[in-house]
């Protein structure tokens, strides 16, 4: 038998989830659908969520293109998949893309995949394969095929 919390319980407990760190509708519904939670009490305490500030999607997609862009350089369709896979509106993504900048976005892209260039070129391996682990690299961190090609053949 499992125990079962209150309304009241439910709500503290997921303020206190949400204040710890931004979340999206999707993270909040699986918690409390791991700590036991009713259908009708997860609407409300999403519902309670959502008016008291705790819970906001336009917020928490602005904060995850920020975040995996700058620190972990990823490229728009890493970040727009990921952001699908925790259901994100299509509105709210374009919203939070929308604040890298395309020349920003370049930069970081060039420098990541010289870095990476490099990296690659210090094991002496043969040109093709080089070439085939630099776009694998690349691309498993979501950016663009045109923008591969087009600074491989600067590259190599």
């Amino acid at each position: 038998m499992r125990n079962v919390l209150t309304l009241k319980e439910l709500k503290t407990r997921m303020e206190r989830f949400c204040a710890y760190q931004e979340r999206c509708h999707l993270e909040v519904k699986t918690k409390l659908r791991q700590i036991g939670a009713f259908r009708d009490d997860s609407d409300a305490v999403i519902s309670h969520l959502i008016q008291n500030d705790y819970l906001n999607e336009t917020r928490f997609a602005m904060l995850y293109v920020r975040s995996k862009f700058s620190i972990k350089k990823w490229g728009k369709k890493r970040i727009i998949n990921e952001l699908k896979l925790r259901k994100i509106t299509s509105y709210n993504i374009n919203k939070a893309l929308a604040q890298i900048s395309e020349e920003n976005y370049h930069m970081t892209f060039d420098t990541l995949a010289e870095k990476r260039w490099d990296q690659l070129k210090k094991n002496k391996e043969p040109l093709s394969q080089r070439k085939k682990k630099w776009i694998k690299y690349l691309q498993y961190r979501g950016w663009e095929n045109d923008l591969i090609f087009q600074k491989l053949n600067k590259l190599a």
